[in-house]
């Protein structure tokens, strides 16, 4: 077994002891380490660690929370298709045909999130804008 598969484990059942303590343990053994380093490094290395110690808590904020992940690869995943859509087309011409793009990918990635179908959502808006009912939401 991997050393991090107790620890992904551990996060999965925050109430273990054992996630807990090695959470606290990482984030004093770290804190000592950019104490020791900072007086040792150059100018470029020196601010990076300044980050690291004063900004700990956002930093490693995950630690204490187990509902959030420690990467952001579902935003990422996100923004895929709007990035792959902007290199394809050239991009918009104008801002309000850029956001007009961003509300429609927006509303395609959140019903692909949801689990839902997007050509069912639009046609329900489309039909509901024509018969002036109320909208349908994404908000669950």
């Amino acid at each position: 077994m991997r050393r991090f598969d107790s620890i992904d484990s551990g996060r999965e059942n925050p109430e273990g002891f054992d996630y807990r303590t090695w959470a606290t343990d990482f984030k004093s053994r770290l804190a000592e380490l950019l104490n020791t380093w900072l007086g040792r490094v150059g100018y470029a290395a020196g601010l990076l660690l300044r980050s690291l110690r004063d900004k700990a808590a956002q930093w490693w904020y995950f630690l204490d929370d187990p509902s959030i992940p420690p990467d952001n690869n579902l935003a990422e995943r996100s923004l895929r298709l709007a990035v792959t859509k902007r290199k394809v087309s050239g991009g918009s011409r104008s801002m309000p045909r850029f956001e007009q793009t961003a509300d429609l990918l927006s509303a395609i990635q959140t019903c692909r999130f949801q689990e839902k179908s997007a050509m069912a959502f639009f046609r329900d808006a489309i039909f509901a804008h024509t018969c002036n009912f109320s909208m349908p939401s994404l908000i669950p």
